[in-house]
């Protein structure tokens, strides 16, 4: 094992967004109740149990851009004579690499750049290599967070790399051990995940890898069934390989045949060994296995229609060959969340490494006789008795504590905080009372002195709000300084508002505001009106606290004592990730977050001159300039205004520049959907005279075809992720959350 770096073109992450994560964040994997009748009973019930609402208390990292620089990401590398495994600590723990030595194979898609973007629970996500999901339905909120890391004796004697934290979604600590067996040919990967409350905590798991995907890649399982979503949002139980008859009949184990996305949940039956392969034309390729406690498998693929291509080369360089995944869960699907009963732990083993098949077989026509095919080669380069003998060794070293000296990297302090609150015993991850930072810092206050603390600094955006049942209760329970109601009962509605407690948390919020109207919680009542479907409320406070908080922004300069936020080096990210806005946000990082949810709000409301106000207001920047707020999602909601305004004329020009919307969420069909909006104004700007374009097409669905015609979307604009609607009526006003998607892959 030895620490290294990786020099690859990289975007900056930037600063996270400043605003607690009140608004719910859309869930594509989400079903009506009724279609939960025809499923498993046990599987109908983890589909409906315990879904996440918002991310709360993580704050969403949306600050990145797509100027991408060489940068040096740091790594540790693990290597035996026959694989080379690379794993980067500070972005998830992710394993980057894995490279076979004897014949050179990359066995993972390795993107060949770092490119944020909006994919994670907690927004930025970037491709390839194999991720760690913990917590709730999505890719994990820690994606592109540091873990703690150390070396320790792996159970042969060699060396193992421990990962570990502490997941604030569900308020749980994990473990992922790596190790190569000498002379193997699999990376063997133990997981630990422990719920250490006294109560039911649900529990969501899934290891993400991503492959390279070409014109004759197939994915081989050991099942004959699947439970297939797409665009549709339907879960459906289909044959495998292929659906019987009709249009849709194509072997859905050669991803590279669709053009649309979709994910294919396997079935694996009874005590069958779990395990997943993707093999080229050739019959090479990567296998996963594991110990039968992780149950799932899933393919996913981009499609190979213009919007799957498009998605591939936003997340990488053009030209670069694109990837499918496939996936390993604790449940079938990943719709599921399980009760992990409390005081409780789940433990498996993974493995990871090269298959070598008769190419003829497992692209032979008959499924059941491809799939044995690479079982027996599975089960002779791994047997399914060693596996479980390696994870039976492994259990007896997960308790280990690494030597301080051997730590590798730090994470962030959240898991001392924690330890230190609940005072838990975790051996094997220890959460060392070294690792807390200015983020934890009010919180260990109010948990040492029993007394609310005041804000860092009068105007200064409030810190992140910790919001689990203890904590909230805490709040509840104590005194404050006088004067400082109002920000105890600004954080209490916070944490009421994740628990689900939304008439409490505006009478709390309501409180707040009579003490002292801060633009914060007008902003928290402003979601709050949104939530409840009162749009001319909620644009009246958004429009309040942002012309409030403009205005001492720009006559202080900036929110704090820093005139600037450097944003954050993706090869060095800072030991704790959640520092507080207190410790440097800059004016125009805050401005542009209140202001993105302000603009749709105003907007849905009928505001489009506020709109346009909010958009050319200038405000503070970090060379000491005053300008109007800039960027591609700005430049969007200028369109968007000018639409509403009737100036179709002046949207298409904003679009005709090229707009890239940075932090564009998987999904979103906003470009699309204003691109033809303005597209169909402008038609009816073209009509003969008395003649809007109904009236002249006869019918409104001719209409819009017509301007489609007359209009094409271009291709850097399309994103769609399902087949095109010509009947459907673009209104992207009615998007106010630009982070809704439309539809799920």
């Amino acid at each position: 094992m030895r620490r290294t770096t990786v020099r690859v073109p990289a975007a900056p992450l930037g600063p996270e967004n400043p605003l607690p994560a009140l608004r719910e964040r859309p869930e594509q994997h989400r079903l009506d109740s009724r279609e939960r009748d025809a499923m498993p009973p046990d599987m109908a019930r983890q589909i409906g149990y315990a879904p996440l609402r918002t991310v709360l208390p993580v704050r969403v990292l949306d600050g990145y851009g797509r100027d991408r620089a060489p940068a040096d990401l740091d790594a540790v590398v693990l290597e035996n004579d026959r694989l080379r495994a690379t794993v980067l600590p500070g972005l998830g723990g992710r394993l980057y690499s894995l490279l076979h030595k004897p014949t050179g194979r990359e066995l993972l898609y390795r993107n060949s750049v770092f490119q944020p973007a909006d994919f994670a629970l907690a927004g930025a996500w970037f491709s390839g290599g194999v991720e760690w999901n913990l917590g709730a339905t999505g890719h994990a909120a820690h994606t592109c967070a540091p873990l703690h890391a150390a070396r320790l004796t792996a159970p042969d004697g060699g060396e193992m790399l421990r990962l570990w934290e502490w997941e604030r979604l569900r308020d749980l600590p994990f473990q992922v051990d790596l190790w190569l067996p000498s002379g193997s040919d699999f990376l063997h990967v133990g997981i630990r995940v422990r719920n250490p409350h006294g109560r039911t905590v649900p529990v969501y798991w899934w290891s993400n890898t991503a492959v390279p995907e070409t014109a004759g890649t197939r994915v081989l399982v050991p099942a004959d069934a699947a439970w297939h979503f797409d665009y549709h949002r339907t879960l459906t139980h289909v044959p495998v390989p292929c659906p019987p008859g009709g249009p849709d009949s194509t072997d859905t184990t050669y991803p590279a045949r669709f053009a649309y996305a979709a994910d294919h949940f396997f079935d694996i039956q009874g005590d069958d060994r779990r395990w997943i392969a993707a093999l080229d034309g050739d019959g090479r390729g990567l296998v996963q296995t594991s110990t039968d406690g992780l149950r799932g498998r899933k393919l996913f693929r981009w499609g190979r229609g213009p919007g799957g291509r498009r998605w591939q080369e936003w997340l990488t360089e053009p030209g670069t060959g694109g990837y499918l995944e496939i996936q390993a869960g604790l449940a079938r699907t990943q719709l599921e969340h399980i009760p992990m009963a409390a005081e409780s732990e789940l433990c498996w083993l993974e493995a990871y490494g090269p298959l070598d098949a008769d190419p003829a077989l497992v692209h032979g026509a008959d499924w059941s006789t491809a799939r044995a095919e690479a079982a027996a080669r599975l089960e002779a380069a791994l047997p399914r008795a060693d596996l479980d003998a390696a994870h039976a060794a492994w259990l007896t070293r997960a308790d280990a504590d690494p030597d301080p000296a051997d730590i590798l990297a730090t994470g962030s302090g959240w898991g001392a905080l924690e330890v230190e609150r609940g005072r838990f015993a975790l051996p094997g991850t220890p959460f060392r009372p070294a690792t807390l930072g200015p983020a934890q810092k009010p919180w260990l206050e109010l948990l040492v002195a029993g007394v609310f603390p005041r804000p860092a600094a009068a105007a200064a955006a409030p810190g992140p709000t910790l919001v689990a049942a203890e904590w909230r209760e805490l709040m509840e329970a104590v005194d404050t300084y006088p004067g400082n109601e109002w920000y105890r009962d600004y954080h209490l509605g916070i944490a009421q508002w994740a628990a689900g407690d939304r008439a409490q948390a505006v009478r709390s919020w309501e409180r707040s505001l009579a003490a002292h109207a801060s633009p914060w919680v007008l902003r928290a009542l402003a979601v709050a009106d949104t939530a409840a479907d009162r749009p001319e409320r909620a644009a009246e406070r958004y429009l309040a606290g942002y012309d409030a908080l403009a205005a001492t922004l720009t006559d202080a300069v900036t929110l704090t004592d820093a005139v600037t936020v450097t944003p954050a080096d993706p090869v060095s990210l800072p030991a704790d990730p959640g520092l507080p806005d207190e410790a440097g946000q800059s004016a125009r990082t805050v401005l542009r977050a209140f202001a993105l949810e302000a603009v749709p709000a105003l907007l849905a409301a009928g505001r489009a001159d506020d709109a346009a106000r909010v958009l050319d207001r200038p405000v503070p920047g970090p060379d000491g300039a005053v300008t109007p707020l800039d960027g591609g999602r700005v430049e969007l909601l200028r369109a968007r205004t000018a639409l509403a305004q009737g100036d179709p004329g002046r949207a298409r020009a904003i679009l005709d520049t090229g707009v890239v919307v940075e932090d564009l969420a998987e999904g979103d069909e906003t470009l699309s959907d204003t691109w033809y909006a303005v597209a169909e104004a402008l038609h009816t700007d073209q009509a003969p005279a008395g003649k809007g374009a109904d009236q002249q097409d006869g019918a409104s669905g001719d209409a819009r075809a017509r301007a489609r015609q007359a209009h094409p979307l271009p291709p850097g604009y399309d994103f769609r992720m399902r087949p095109e609607d010509p009947q459907k009526r673009q209104d992207p006003q009615k998007r106010q959350d630009p982070q809704n998607p439309s539809d799920p892959h």
